[in-house]
C-alpha cells in the first residue's frame, strides 16, 4: 500500500464510533524504517487552513485494522479530539 492510498482512507475511532477523517501524513522513523504515526486534521478545520497547530497524532500502535474503505482506530485521548 502506498502513503497516498493510505491519505484516501477514512479513519474511524472504534472507542468513540466517530469518524476522525482522513490522515493528512504519516510520521516515519528513518532508524527503524516503520511507520510512527498518522497525523490527522484537528476536528473542524478544513484542508486550506492547516498549520501544525491544527494537528494531532494517532501512534502507529492505536491502528487496530486497515481496510478497503477505512482506518479502524483505537485512540482513547479526548483532549485532542475535543481541542483542548
Amino acid at each position: 500500500m502506498r502513503i497516498c492510498e493510505l491519505k484516501q482512507k477514512e479513519v474511524i475511532n472504534i472507542h468513540t464510533c466517530r469518524s476522525l477523517g482522513c490522515p493528512l501524513d504519516v510520521e516515519f522513523c528513518c532508524e527503524t524504517a516503520r511507520l510512527k504515526a498518522l497525523i490527522m486534521p484537528e476536528p473542524g478545520k478544513f484542508c486550506w487552513c492547516f498549520s501544525k497547530e491544527n494537528e494531532y497524532s494517532i501512534p502507529w500502535d492505536c491502528i487496530r485494522q486497515i481496510g478497503e474503505d477505512i482506518i479502524l482506530v483505537d485512540f482513547r485521548n479526548e483532549k485532542l479530539l475535543s481541542g483542548e
